[in-house]
């Protein structure tokens, strides 16, 4: 006897047809690997709160990039780690510095890998802020010029993508505007137009040396509580001239990655950041989730609402997975 229904478990029958009508699908070219490239260290030396995860010489980075390059992965994402630290976070321009002697060593030695640089000072200063500190108060329009120096020196170093994430207003233009000037008007402006002030961010400040020595940064990273304001600073970054965008956290702001995806027709990328991949990790490690099937997972609902291109501790693992 005919039941009057839609019969949607025939396309769930067989793998093939699975695999077939799937809608959303990952692969080794959305996936960005994040990086973190310190002074004083030999060759490698592992990241506790980031388990698979070093703090690599600007020499040996070579290493994890080529594997990165191997599995089909496009690009990564460079983060420093300097010998020392000053008010001014003068590490993050110096022309020798950690990230861009890295730069330096990656596009002689992996030549076609897609080399993304971070733009802030927060790992550079010694307070721990991504803008100038007067009075006790992060201030704006001083940090501006150091967020531009920091975009010109990564250029002149070899990197194709710079990356301000400092959430200062205004940086995106005052980039594009030296990039501009300097004869580096092909380097691609990845903007973090929407980064919230989250409890994700813990492990990457571990690893990254950047926890602020006093305060927080909620009066630059946007309310969690917040969707309205995250699309005006994307439209505001773009017709500051950003190129590509980038969101993050990703897992707990998918409606924010999706709103974006629906207004604005540039590339859009989501940063599944640490403290993601370290609950996931976490729970794997206690048998208390399937960490393959978790991260394959979250990776597929960042896609699904609308991500373009994912920055991931899990992109090596997911490489080797999807390959």
């Amino acid at each position: 006897m005919r039941q009057d229904f839609p019969r949607f478990r025939r396309l769930r029958q067989e793998e093939g047809l699975r695999r077939l009508v799937q809608e959303v699908r990952l692969s080794p070219s959305q996936l960005v690997l994040p990086l973190f490239v310190a002074e004083g260290v030999t060759k490698k030396e592992p990241i506790p709160s980031l388990p698979g995860h070093f703090h690599w010489s600007p020499e040996a980075v070579v290493e994890v990039a080529e594997e990165a390059y191997s599995l089909g992965i496009p690009a990564v994402l460079l983060f420093g780690l300097p010998a020392e630290k000053d008010e001014v976070g003068s590490g993050a321009y110096s022309h020798g510095g950690v990230v861009q002697r890295a730069l330096r060593e990656l596009r002689k030695k992996v030549p076609g890998l897609l080399l993304m640089a971070d733009v802030c000072l927060c790992q550079y200063t010694t307070h721990g802020h991504c803008g100038l500190v007067e009075g006790g108060k992060v201030v704006n329009d001083p940090t501006l010029p150091l967020l531009g120096q920091t975009a010109l020196s990564l250029a002149e170093a070899g990197a194709h993508v710079v990356a301000p994430s400092d959430m200062m207003d205004g940086r995106v233009g005052i980039i594009r505007e030296v990039l501009e000037q300097k004869g580096f008007a092909d380097v691609v402006i990845l903007s973090y137009a929407a980064k919230y002030a989250s409890a994700f961010y813990g492990p990457f400040r571990e690893a990254a040396h950047s926890a602020p020595a006093f305060g927080d940064r909620r009066t630059y990273q946007m309310d969690p509580g917040n969707r309205r304001e995250a699309l005006r600073e994307i439209e505001e970054d773009l017709r500051e001239g950003a190129d590509m965008i980038l969101m993050k956290p990703a897992g707990p702001y998918l409606d924010v990655i999706h709103e974006a995806r629906a207004r604005f027709d540039i590339p859009l990328g989501a940063y599944q950041v640490s403290g993601e991949y370290a609950m996931i990790r976490a729970a794997a490690e206690r048998g208390w989730l399937d960490g393959e099937k978790a991260m394959e997972e979250s990776l597929l609902g960042i896609a699904r609402a609308g991500a373009d291109f994912i920055v991931t501790y899990f992109a090596l693992e997911a490489a080797r997975k999807l390959r």
